[in-house]
């Protein structure tokens, strides 16, 4: 690898309360990008029926179109963040990504929407690699994993959203609608992030021919990636986490509606709603609420027990991703709807620990100039393998448990679903494997 091309320009820390509000601007952009992205869960079974769809293309449609130009186009954008003004690339992405899920309640057909999903995944290639490198620019190591996992509430948040206002509104007036409102507030957020998000290179007057003498071309940067072992540990436990969590995420409500409807239809009526709305709320609170409380303390352990010990970087999401696996299982074999929905709060508690400590650990095993595309390479890995051959994976052993081996559609996805988490062992497996290279590996 060639080390002889020139460090960039030291970048001051900004004030703590603009880091903070720029924190907070990215956490509400990223909180509509996985609104959007994940709507589509709840959304499933009316789209399906409206459309005439098999499990398979419910899979396609919320993982495969998505991902396939989300990680592609992912690593272009990251090495134009190396050097371009990455508030302005998050804004542009942010308005992107509104107006296709606008677009997909205008779809007519299993091809309109999976074109819209693709234009979805397009503009959202555009959100976290820049705003990965910009939050470590703007925050000093010490507090670098918890600003990464705040950052990273917006997953569970955002999955929170998309499953309660998409249930609600498509209670009322239906699925197409229910894409109009989850489209606009990200246009608004666009303007937001163009106008008030600082550049820390412009703010220094940073020359950008030196930092793009300083920026390694690709292949030296993927050279540096590449000798990094412990990268690849977390990139690929992290895939397989997400393999697991976007395939249950896009059947866990299918599943439900198939095989708790009568007990949750009854539940539902007490407090007055429809059953896509009601599940659409438990699934979002159950889901979401306890998928933000695992993402933060992940983060606040990695940044306690990171500064001791580097090896807590992985060694927190290792242990975290073992032990969620027997409440999955149990979840999925309960005869109570209501027992099944307690105990689906349990992994994602354990099972969101990972994104602090993983994201900052990455962060910190590339040189600065390096960050965004690691950041870029690690997505394209979990989202590939995770987003794109997740929910295709469960839909389409699903259809095959259901039809071929003649279990039904109830009993299909409920033991798709049982198969697919079992991988999460190995996941964990590869998290343990990290500990023993990340405290020779990691730099900055």
């Amino acid at each position: 690898m060639n080390d002889e091309s020139p460090a960039p320009p030291a970048l001051p820390p900004v004030s703590p309360a603009y880091r903070r509000y720029a924190l907070t601007v990215l956490l509400v952009i990223y909180i509509l990008n996985f609104l959007d992205r994940q709507i589509v869960s709840i959304l499933a079974e009316p789209i399906k029926h409206d459309l005439h769809l098999a499990d398979w293309q419910l899979g396609v449609m919320t993982g495969l179109a998505f991902a396939l130009f989300y990680t592609v186009l992912g690593i272009p954008i990251a090495r134009h963040a190396e050097t371009g003004h990455r508030p302005r690339i998050i804004a542009a992405a942010a308005g992107l990504w509104s107006l296709f899920t606008i677009s997909c309640g205008h779809a007519q057909n299993f091809v309109q929407l999976t074109l819209c999903r693709i234009g979805v995944g397009i503009g959202e290639a555009g959100c976290t690699p820049p705003a990965h490198s910009l939050i470590t620019d703007y925050t000093p190591r010490e507090k670098r994993a918890s600003a990464l996992a705040f950052y990273s509430l917006g997953t569970p948040l955002g999955g929170l959203l998309g499953l309660a206002l998409g249930g609600l509104i498509a209670d009322a007036h239906g699925w197409r609608t229910a894409f109009l409102v989850a489209g606009l507030p990200g246009l608004l957020m666009a303007v937001v992030a163009w106008t008030t998000l600082r550049e820390p290179r412009r703010q220094m007057h940073v020359d950008l021919a030196v930092l793009k003498a300083a920026r390694p071309d690709f292949k030296t940067a993927m050279a540096e990636i590449r000798g990094k072992r412990t990268f690849w540990l977390i990139a690929f436990a992290a895939a397989i986490k997400a393999f697991i969590g976007y395939g249950a995420a896009a059947f866990i409500a299918p599943f439900f509606f198939r095989n708790h409807a009568e007990e949750l239809t009854g539940i539902a009526a007490d407090f007055g709603l429809g059953l896509t709305g009601f599940l659409g709320v438990a699934l979002g609170i159950v889901l979401g609420l306890t998928g933000a409380v695992g993402t933060w303390l992940g983060g606040w352990l990695a940044d306690r027990y990171g500064g001791r010990d580097l090896r807590a970087y992985v060694g927190i999401p290792a242990i975290s991703t073992l032990l969620g696996i027997p409440f999955y299982v149990a979840a999925l074999l309960v005869d109570s709807a209501v027992t099944a929905l307690i105990l689906f709060a349990f992994p994602p508690i354990l099972n969101t620990l990972w994104y602090g400590p993983g994201y900052a650990a990455v962060q910190g095993l590339v040189r600065p100039q390096t960050r965004a595309t690691a950041s870029a390479v690690l997505l394209f890995i979990i989202n590939l393998i995770g987003l794109g051959l997740g929910p295709l994976g469960v839909g389409a052993v699903s259809d095959f448990l259901s039809g071929p081996m003649g279990l039904g559609s109830a009993e299909g996805v409920r033991w798709s679903l049982m198969i697919f988490i079992m991988f999460g062992a190995l996941a964990s497996a590869l998290f343990w494997m990290a500990r023993s290279s990340i405290r020779e590996e990691m730099i900055s």
